[in-house]
């Protein structure tokens, strides 16, 4: 008999899910053909199947799944894929001893099915279904836990073509965004639950140029079946451009403004309405066995009664050694962001990374990037193209002794208690990831964080472990 799980919620009401051991085979049926597909995207509506339209192609998996046509007469096509998720988590002193200790560890599971129905090239309609469950959480299950069942993307484009070999997209509906390398907007990928929004974007690209403006508001996340509403606390504006190699050398430039509203916001300072402005650049790119991501900008705007002035420096550099069998990556990040130097003035000085990575330095996802610098180096070793080791380390302090830590969601971690040290946490993660097949990746990941002296002054301080085995596949 196959192994289940009896997942328990609320008051009594249980579920039976089965346990998807039978993934393991059906990814390996998948024809060797599918290594000629096209790379599974972060956001699955990037991908694009509309190749096999013209090409030789088999009626495998996943192929058959893959740019079925319509005989519509407008060159339509549907594609149909999805994803199983497999999830354990154990931390040993969650928050370093602050938070609720969960007795065996919690699993998640996350499940989609998604529908991208190009109708012609210029109408399309994409359409996925998001269940993620959680098991073993001591205090139930946090917002970024549960989400039984709803739309994660639903969305109709409108593409109209323009010179230069150019297209125009209206896009309304609830949507995935990451704009850049996802510092200020992204999905969320690493909690169970991942981070979407409600509204409208305009996307121009042509061959040099691309153009993001949008007006959204992300979706509030709430526990049950088709029951999340769209937030009316926050907001989300502006516009996000790429150009193209700007410069003789290589490399890409990104500029962007970025308008954000919170009608709740919490800092050390206090709380209140939080309007701010963000302007900001990012060079990045790869040349030879170089590769950076270099990003800036300030923040502008009110909170309550007083005004902002915040700002970010975040730098990541790499050298990867092709000639070497295992490919040995090298990579220093040092980022710096500012915290607020006088909670008892109406000025506000602490930055803002609006709606970032839920595991922005590590997938224990402590803290978040507010009132900070650090320094995060990287070792990453190819044993062969399917296996992945890195190990990590990261010394992070806080800016402003005057002001506390975040979590990556923006709940103050730990307040400043008097202390003036600026030393917080030395983190050191270890990670291997192996692809199976297409679609298919096993992670284990262990992170070991040593309380420093911030912590061991103001509150518990006990040493955090963090262990995560991950399965997922996506088809």
């Amino acid at each position: 008999m196959t192994p289940r799980l009896r997942h328990t919620l609320g008051y009594g009401r249980q579920k039976t899910i089965w346990v998807p051991f039978a993934t393991l085979m059906l990814a390996s049926t998948a024809n060797t053909a599918a290594a000629d597909l096209p790379p599974i995207q972060k956001l699955r509506f990037d991908e694009d199947y509309s190749s096999l339209l013209t090409e030789p192609r088999s009626n495998c998996w996943p192929e058959c799944w893959k740019a079925i046509p319509l005989h519509n007469g407008a060159d339509g096509y549907l594609n149909i894929g999805g994803e199983i998720r497999q999830r354990y988590e154990y931390t040993d002193n969650p928050v370093f001893g602050q938070a609720p200790q969960d007795r065996h560890g919690v699993w998640f599971q996350r499940y989609a099915l998604l529908g991208d129905l190009h109708w012609s090239p210029r109408i399309r309609l994409f359409a996925q279904l998001n269940s993620a469950l959680e098991s073993g959480r001591r205090d139930g299950p946090s917002p970024v836990d549960e989400n039984q069942l709803e739309w994660q993307n639903l969305f109709v484009d409108f593409n109209i073509p323009t010179p230069n070999n150019g297209t125009l997209t209206l896009r309304p509906g609830r949507q995935e965004i990451v704009l850049g390398s996802g510092r200020l907007v992204d999905v969320r990928e690493g909690p169970n639950v991942r981070r979407t929004f409600d509204g409208g974007r305009v996307l121009f690209a042509d061959d040099r140029w691309q153009l993001d403006l949008l007006a959204v508001r992300p979706r509030q996340d709430h526990a049950g079946i088709f029951d999340d509403t769209t937030s009316d606390r926050y907001a989300l504006w502006g516009s996000y451009g790429t150009i193209r190699q700007p410069f003789a050398t290589a490399g890409q430039l990104d500029v962007y403004y970025l308008g954000y509203r919170d009608s709740d916001a919490l800092y050390v300072q206090g709380v209140g309405r939080e309007e701010r402005h963000s302007v900001g650049a990012r060079y990045w790119g790869e040349c030879g066995n170089w590769r950076w991501n270099w990003e800036s900008l300030y923040q502008t705007g009110t909170f309550a009664n007083g005004d902002i002035s915040a700002w970010t420096l975040a730098t990541e550099t790499g050298y990867r050694v092709e000639q070497h069998a295992w490919k040995p990556e090298l990579r220093f990040s040092i980022n710096i962001a500012s915290g607020d130097d006088n909670p008892n003035d109406p000025d506000l000085g602490t930055f803002n990374p609006l709606f970032p990575r839920g595991n922005y330095f590590s997938e224990a996802a402590v803290f978040g990037p507010r009132n900070f610098y650090n320094f995060h180096t990287f070792l990453n070793l190819l044993p062969n193209p399917d296996w992945s080791l890195t190990a990590d380390l990261n010394l992070f302090w806080r800016l402003d002794t005057a002001d506390g830590l975040y979590s990556p969601s923006g709940q103050i971690v730990r307040y400043p208690n008097g202390s003036t040290a600026h030393f917080a946490v030395t983190a050191l993660s270890l990670t291997a990831e192996y692809t199976v097949t297409r679609g298919l990746v096993l992670t284990a990941i262990h992170t070991f964080g040593k309380p420093e002296a911030f912590l061991e002054e103001t509150g518990t301080h006990e040493f955090l472990n963090f262990t995560e085995l991950t399965m997922q596949y996506r088809f």
